[in-house]
């Protein structure tokens, strides 16, 4: 389960595991009200703490690869302001919010090293996720055609 059946266990997991349920998660959450998605990007969040938190415990580890539900947090919340699919705002949500997780943009750093169990593991991608959302709400508000929003 915390590793999404064989997602987990393939190379680059994170990233494949935004593409392929991330991706698809947006943009049926796209449509939805705004309170929509910030219940849900918060109630998976939750959630995916306490399944680092266990998953983790059971694997004598610290931020699995293995456990992918971090990833998906985090670009729920790199796409929670965006209330319209683009095919060119998914590959550019997934880009940035992927680049942001790996640098580990302060204070994701701080928060990874520093909170205990899941809530580092899951916070670092949070903050990647809501660093994604400010870079593309920018992005829709400066240049709505070129983000694939043509007509606004």
């Amino acid at each position: 389960m915390a590793s999404l059946g064989p997602l987990g266990h393939l190379p680059a997991s994170g990233s494949v595991t935004v593409v392929v349920v991330g991706v698809p998660l947006y943009y049926l959450m796209s449509s939805w009200p705004i309170g929509v998605r910030i219940a849900v990007a918060l109630g998976f969040t939750l959630v995916s703490v306490w399944v680092h938190a266990v998953g983790d415990r059971m694997l004598n580890t610290k931020d699995s690869r293995t456990l992918v539900w971090d990833e998906l947090a985090g670009f729920l919340f790199a796409v929670i302001l965006l209330s319209e699919f683009t095919f060119v705002l998914a590959v550019l949500a997934v880009l940035i919010e992927r680049v942001l997780d790996i640098v580990k943009v302060p204070p994701a750093n701080w928060i990874e090293r520093s909170l205990p169990g899941g809530w580092g593991v899951v916070g670092d991608d949070v903050v990647a996720g809501v660093y994604t959302s400010a870079v593309m709400t920018i992005l829709v508000y400066w240049s709505p055609a070129w983000a694939g929003l043509a007509g606004r």
